[in-house]
């Protein structure tokens, strides 16, 4: 067959295609509006920085040594600071959820210290009805008592608090430890892969539903043809949503962006092929908008929001999960952009999980010019 032939009827495929785009309102609201929609939700309401965390401390002794504890805790921009001299006060406020841990600072606490006891004890009570926000409290009283005993260090050299560390740390890629830098570039991950599907499998499945699809396979184009004029305006769509969706995560939550341009575009053009094949494969085998747009959130949506590594880690998954993990695009993806945001350029990471990407493609390409037959059942 003539090569300009079927170049041009191609042309007039995605030429069909994009003025389709155009005059409907529906494609536009998922490639610009759903991208706006979760950069504002997730990125402003899904922090993994705690602050001005509740906080009662019960000072049993009020010595100085005691305050000075207390103000570095009041001095921390992780407390909310309540104080109060009777413990059970605080013991019902953490029932009620009012305050997420009490700090009891006991009688004996100056008294042990200045005797040089090996112990001085402080007792640290958690809300363990939220492990996370319990195991971030610990962590963050720690903190600041390490950052204490540092400092009374120095102002008694001769009398060092028993258990002092002396610690020098240095945070790589994300030295702010801003959960931001970290969760942005798995929402545009996440926003990809549900446009990229919605877009194919929602758009697709009304012209079969409208019957108008029917014309479309009287015609002599190939199975080819057909899906390439149908990926081709989508994929140009869905890179242009991935685009504002980047620039708005560097300018609005000044996300670092330290790779190359490039390498961004080359992992998303491959992301962004699979989620359209995928969409096109579940509207060729649904054919029914609402199906499709169910099938798209179970088949696209949950799968990279729990096992592309975006939010929960997946070495700390069961081992069945972590081996399903294996067969999500996106985990390869989320790994690549957020690598590119936060260290830069790693050919290491990005090849073979750019490889992996296009193996993704290909197999998912396959199985939907094998399913799209022209055929009217």
């Amino acid at each position: 067959m003539n090569v300009f032939v079927i170049l041009r009827r191609l042309k007039g495929l995605i030429y069909k295609e994009t003025l389709q785009i155009l005059r409907d309102p529906s494609s536009l609201l998922i490639a610009f509006f759903i991208p706006v929609m979760f950069l504002f939700l997730y990125g402003y309401g899904l922090s993994l920085d705690i602050k001005d965390i509740k906080l009662g401390i019960v000072m049993e002794d009020t010595a100085p040594r005691a305050q000075s504890l207390v103000r570095s805790f009041m001095n921390s921009k992780y407390y909310d600071v309540r104080i109060d001299h009777n413990k059970k006060v605080f013991e019902k406020q953490l029932i009620a959820g009012k305050i997420k841990g009490i700090l009891v600072i006991p009688q004996d606490f100056s008294k042990k210290l200045q005797n040089k006891e090996d112990i001085a004890p402080i007792q640290l009570i958690t809300d363990g009805s939220d492990p996370n926000t319990a195991n971030l409290i610990q962590n963050y009283t720690r903190g600041v008592w390490q950052n204490w005993l540092i400092q009374e260090s120095y102002n008694r050299p001769q009398n060092q608090p028993i258990g002092q560390i002396n610690m020098i740390s240095r945070v790589w890629f994300n030295s702010e430890l801003k959960s931001a830098n970290f969760i942005i570039p798995g929402i545009i991950a996440i926003v990809m892969a549900l446009v990229g599907t919605l877009l194919t499998s929602l758009v697709l499945a009304r012209e079969w539903e409208r019957g108008t699809m029917e014309a479309l396979m009287a015609t002599p184009v190939t199975i080819v043809e057909i899906i390439l004029g149908k990926i081709i305006p989508y994929f140009i769509l869905g890179m242009i949503s991935m685009a504002l969706t980047v620039i708005a995560g560097i300018l609005l939550f000044e996300v670092p962006f330290r790779g190359s341009v490039f390498w961004l575009l080359i992992m998303s053009s491959v992301f962004m092929f699979i989620s359209l094949f995928l969409g096109l494969l579940i509207s060729t085998v649904t054919k029914s908008q609402f199906v499709a747009f169910m099938t798209s959130l179970i088949v696209a949506f949950l799968p990279t929001f729990i096992l592309s590594g975006f939010l929960f880690e997946i070495s700390s998954m069961p081992e069945i999960i972590q081996l399903i993990s294996v067969l999500i695009p996106a985990r390869y993806f989320v790994l690549g952009i957020q690598t590119l945001f936060l260290a830069g350029n790693v050919p290491e990471v990005f090849i073979p999980d750019t490889l992996k990407m296009i193996a993704f493609g290909i197999i998912v390409f396959l199985i939907t010019a094998k399913v799209t037959v022209k055929r009217l059942d």
